[in-house]
């Protein structure tokens, strides 16, 4: 019987260690162009979160939120590209997340991501650009 409280009494209480490093994870935004060569610059957060959201929704969300576990795969593919790990793949899936959710709500013809770590520097929050990618056509 100790043998078994022992085997289940790490899955009952998560272990502290369980993170090797507490970072920020970057963050994702995006602009539309119109080409490779529209240098507009209206960066926009990829699927922010909503301000506030109903206890109906909080409770259904407990059981089905696809969205929200891709946005957290997003967050992971993020994670990977700033620490130079996949990349290529990291990137791609990103980029074909983008073009579908932006497919349906821009005109525009091109896009562009980018990642950002906003981090507090004494009072102050400040933000560190460390990827931006190439323009990639919408449709």
């Amino acid at each position: 019987m100790l043998r078994t409280l022992q085997l289940i009494l790490p899955a009952l209480i998560p272990s502290w260690n369980f993170f090797d490093v507490i970072a920020p994870s970057p963050r994702i935004e995006y602009t539309t162009c119109n080409g490779p060569d529209d240098t507009r610059l209206d960066w926009q957060p990829f699927r922010p979160r909503p301000e506030q959201i109903t206890l109906t929704t909080m409770l259904r969300r407990l059981v089905w939120n696809p969205r929200w576990n891709e946005s957290l795969f997003l967050v992971s593919c993020a994670e990977r590209l700033s620490q130079d790990i996949t990349p290529d793949h990291s990137a791609r899936e990103i980029t074909t997340r983008l073009r579908r959710d932006l497919a349906l709500t821009t005109t525009a013809s091109h896009f562009r991501f980018r990642l950002v770590f906003i981090h507090r520097e004494g009072t102050e929050i400040t933000s560190e650009v460390i990827y931006i990618s190439a323009a990639e056509p919408i449709s």
